[in-house]
């Protein structure tokens, strides 16, 4: 536990039913009429770009551009190509409409059109970007990444194969948009996994080295939601208050881990996302639990009282005080079940059918460099890490 910490999240909220009504208020107040449109294939052809459209139609606003191209893994050819579009067509303002992927590309091109230039590679690390950046919005579809509240994105250069990290609190957007009518079509798997990659921010959040007071109000708070709402919208995908459960959930681990960092889970997941191309949802569900075990005994206290998040009074109360920590494991491993057995998301790096054995030993020597793996609770060796793997093989 940090004597001293710093709590940061300058990202205005608007959350609930018609938010999305609200963004073109959001974007007068700040004088902006030729916003540009930053999504994918799949979130304009299920229709979500729709109401922000109509919204804007309504007032002053003309959407000036939609990049609708964005891939799963963008590059920085992809975040030049949106860069020149936005200058060509004049606009003065980015709105992303997607998952981390469309997010991060935004937070990419943001650093171009306003620093200048065609390199974005040239403002890769941290601290490199030294004033505020143009006008961004964010309209997350997924409820997992919570990158609407984060400083951070990751983009591939693929001439290098490399992916560049950037780091700053000027990525941040000016407001993050949770509407549950975006997040009402996702497909059971990718709602699994990013329910899970929430859950996953949220309890490395709580157990890591640098978790705070704060951070620790938002990280249960996001364990609480999740608990409570992850199966009922399995089983009814069309609940909209469960929907927004969720996507509130998202963003208050997201707060959470952008102020405490996270652990090994993350640092297996980098890893494992960049040797195998596996989403970095399912990285997370993979490889939680036996994190978590591995870490137990450093972290016995917090991990007892994410049970009464998770499971809630009646469970907690049943547990002896002893077993807390366990049955926390425990739980989490039994909603990895419920989740495979209700869309098949794997459990094992071998249900993946994406990882051959022959790569554990690599993903263990890239998890070692990974700087997530500072906060770790509890130090792990190159071996400790090949331990860790041979489990979460299956």
């Amino acid at each position: 536990m940090s004597r001293y910490y710093e709590f940061f999240c300058p990202v205005k909220v608007i959350a609930g039913h018609a938010a999305l009504e609200h963004l073109p208020y959001e974007l007068t107040a700040i004088e902006s009429t030729r916003p540009m449109i930053v999504t994918d294939q799949g979130v304009r052809a299920a229709g979500l770009l729709d109401p922000v459209i109509s919204a804007c139609q309504e007032s002053e606003v003309t959407i000036a551009a939609i990049y609708d191209e964005v891939p799963p893994d963008s590059s920085t050819t992809i975040v030049r190509d949106i860069a020149n579009l936005y200058r060509q067509q004049q606009c003065d303002a980015l709105i992303a409409i997607g998952g981390g992927s469309s997010i991060d590309t935004a937070k990419a091109v943001n650093i171009l059109v306003s620093e200048g230039g065609d390199d974005i590679a040239a403002y890769s690390g941290a601290g490199v970007l030294t004033r505020p950046l143009r006008p961004f919005f964010v309209i997350p579809t997924t409820a997992g990444t919570g990158s609407e509240v984060t400083s951070v994105a990751v983009i591939a250069d693929r001439e290098r194969s490399v992916k560049l990290p950037f780091t700053s609190s000027f990525l941040l957007p000016n407001a993050a948009i949770i509407d549950p009518r975006m997040t009402l079509t996702l497909p059971p798997h990718i709602t699994a996994a990013t329910a899970m990659d929430a859950l996953t921010h949220a309890t490395e959040a709580y157990t890591c080295l640098s978790k705070n007071p704060l951070s620790d109000a938002y990280a249960t708070a996001a364990v609480k939601k999740i608990g409570q709402s992850l199966m009922k919208v399995m089983d009814n995908p069309g609940d909209e208050q469960g929907r927004l459960d969720l996507a509130e959930a998202s963003t208050m681990a997201g707060i959470a881990f952008s102020n405490s960092m996270v652990g090994l889970v993350h640092a297996l997941g980098h890893a494992t996302g960049a040797l195998t191309h596996l989403p970095h949802g399912l990285c997370m569900s993979l490889y939680l639990p036996y994190v978590l075990e591995y870490n137990l005994e450093e972290i016995r206290e917090p991990l007892s009282e994410l049970l009464l998040f998770l499971e809630g009074p009646e469970v907690w109360t049943a547990t002896p005080a002893s077993r807390r920590a366990e049955a926390t494991i425990s739980a989490i491993r039994h909603l990895r079940d419920e989740l495979h057995h209700h869309c098949e998301l794997p459990r094992t790096l071998r249900e993946t059918g994406k990882v051959q054995e022959g790569q554990l030993d690599q993903i263990a020597r890239q998890a070692l460099d990974d700087g997530s793996i500072i906060y770790n609770p509890r130090e792990a060796s190159l071996k400790d890490i090949q331990e860790i793997l041979k489990k979460a093989w299956g």
